[in-house]
């Protein structure tokens, strides 16, 4: 027997007509790439959505259609998240600082049949725009008094897209399961792979966010993602916010500690998202003044591991650290580590023993670990496995790409995430590593995250890298490539010591490289796949 209850399908557009309906007054500040700052509300966003969607529809932008974004954190890229999607197209958000080679094959694999570019951005697409789709169309996300010289020809002004158009949208119905965005890995191996997120599992990622982080994600709240909306969906943040009245600051493409500081003092930001190495520069930021950003009280970092030392920096400030961990393929959240209430009172440490963890689940998603012969372990906190998920936000494969999806499901129809990791019967998960980032020496298998973690302790250590590197005796050996901070130029013993007095002697690395800056990939990380081609053996000095 079925329940007698109406069923309306889940819609993005809807977030943004609720927030215009119940939080009018909600705020969108953007730091613009014309270079002043542009203010809006929910409601007024509404409006040019309306008037967006219309001008996609006048374009001849149908239902699939996917229509790509090159743009910054900022007012009009928010516009497109909702314009695209609303009219049942796909919203395609392309990361800036993919190779060139990426950029073009991602461009072609999804047939985007126009593209909306960012002032900054436009040389890219210059240089690219042979390699682009011959009916590809390119919109510049300005108005007409700043439109840039180009080469491009027969560019369109985003600004005149909107113009005329109406500023209401009877929002079209149809299927909850449409596609709605698409985002591509960075491609670590082969090429970049696609996660094509649906209305419905973009709605409930947006529900799940709001209940399990209500501490940010509320009416009055003021919210900086520098986590990039070219990205991920800036984890959630454009779809959670709205529909929890939150107000969104976007930092364009000024993503230093100095700016990022700045705008946070200026707009009282509560909650900062973004990658560890973004809050590395904004904490040597905060030493150099003396203070923090007024009204500044949250953060949640993600993309990658957390350093105890990072984390224990802002704690010290009073600011409270959310570790969270996700993937593109889980839209992106899957855990976030705000303590429960039982643990508010727990001594200094052991508050940052548990929040060095990733924390636990969103609802929504399950896990489970498993040993190399897929059999189930025991969440005691103590046991490491291969980390699998399932769950409504989580991908089903990749986008026209059967053969990369094959590898990644169990039988059962779990997700193989590539982490391995524990899980404590309180249902804390702690990442010990990337499976493709253990290093195996001896038989025995070395933490490459242990390490770094406790390497980015020191204080002349500014960032850090461990990869493996063969060795003739121990089939591998843990290398250590270090960041000096600006401030020092530690030793190699001196950081050697620093290890041998918190791991196993033969944990220790073999050998310290120093170098300016670590490379970094497109989404933030550093990038071990270039340091392996940069390091394919121990230096010979070693």
């Amino acid at each position: 027997m079925k329940g007698m209850m109406m069923h309306r399908p889940l819609k993005i557009a809807d977030l943004i007509t609720f927030a215009a309906d119940t939080y009018p007054a909600g705020e969108i500040v953007s730091v613009r790439t014309e270079g002043d700052i542009h203010r809006t509300t929910y409601k007024e966003t509404a409006g040019r959505i309306a008037r967006l969607a219309h001008g996609l529809k006048a374009l001849g932008i149908t239902e699939s259609d996917r229509v790509a974004t090159l743009a910054w954190n900022g007012y009009r890229h928010f516009e497109l998240y909702y314009a695209i999607s609303g009219i049942g197209a796909i919203c395609h958000t392309i990361n800036p600082r993919l190779s060139a080679e990426q950029m073009i094959y991602i461009v072609n694999h999804a047939q985007d049949r126009v593209l909306f570019v960012d002032l900054t951005f436009v040389p890219i697409v210059e240089k690219l725009r042979p390699h682009f789709p011959a009916d590809l169309r390119i919109v510049i996300m300005t108005d007409r008094a700043h439109m840039p010289e180009t080469t491009l020809e027969g560019v369109l002004c985003y600004e005149e897209i909107l113009d005329g158009q109406p500023g209401e949208m009877d929002w079209p119905d149809f299927d909850e399961d449409q596609a709605a965005g698409l985002c591509y890995t960075s491609g670590t191996t082969g090429n970049p792979k696609g996660t094509l997120y649906s209305h419905r599992s973009t709605v409930l990622h947006a529900y799940d966010m709001c209940v399990t982080i209500p501490r940010v994600l509320n009416e009055g709240s003021r919210i900086l993602p520098v986590v990039p909306l070219f990205h991920v969906n800036a984890w959630g943040l454009p779809y959670g916010a709205p529909l929890s009245g939150s107000s969104l600051i976007f930092p364009g493409g000024a993503l230093d500690g100095k700016s990022l500081f700045d705008l946070m003092d200026r707009e009282k930001v509560f909650s900062a998202w973004g990658v560890p190495t973004v809050w590395i520069g904004l904490m040597n930021e905060i030493r150099q003044r003396g203070r923090i950003p007024e009204g500044f009280g949250d953060i949640v970092v993600g993309g990658s591991a957390a350093s105890r030392s990072l984390i224990e920096a802002f704690e010290k400030q009073g600011i409270n650290v959310c570790h969270a961990w996700g993937m593109t393929e889980m839209s992106p959240l899957g855990t976030q580590c705000n303590l429960p209430p039982e643990m508010a009172d727990l001594p200094f440490d052991q508050r940052i023993d548990r929040k060095q963890s990733q924390g636990r689940r969103i609802f929504g998603v399950d896990m489970k670990i498993v040993d190399d012969a897929g059999n189930r372990l025991p969440h005691n906190g103590t046991t490491p496995g291969h980390l699998y998920v399932r769950g409504n936000t989580i991908t089903s494969g990749y986008y026209e790409d059967p053969e990369a999806s094959k590898p990644v499901f169990d039988k059962e129809g779990w997700f193989c995430t590539g982490d391995i990791a524990a899980i404590s019967p309180e249902g804390f998960l702690t990442i010990t590593d990337r499976s493709k980032d253990l290093i195996k020496s001896g038989g025995e298998w070395i933490s490459s995250l242990d390490l770094e973690n406790i390497v980015m302790s020191h204080p002349g250590v500014a960032n850090c890298a461990v990869i493996a590197v063969p060795d003739a005796k121990w089939d591998e050996r843990p290398l250590l490539i270090v960041q000096p901070s600006d401030e020092a130029q530690p030793q190699k013993e001196e950081i050697l010591c620093h290890l041998a007095e918190r791991v196993a002697k033969w944990q220790v690395p073999d050998d310290v490289v120093f170098v300016d800056a670590l490379p970094m990939t497109a989404t933030g990380k550093v990038s071990k796949l270039t340091l392996r081609k940069q390091f394919p053996e121990a230096p010979h000095d070693a």
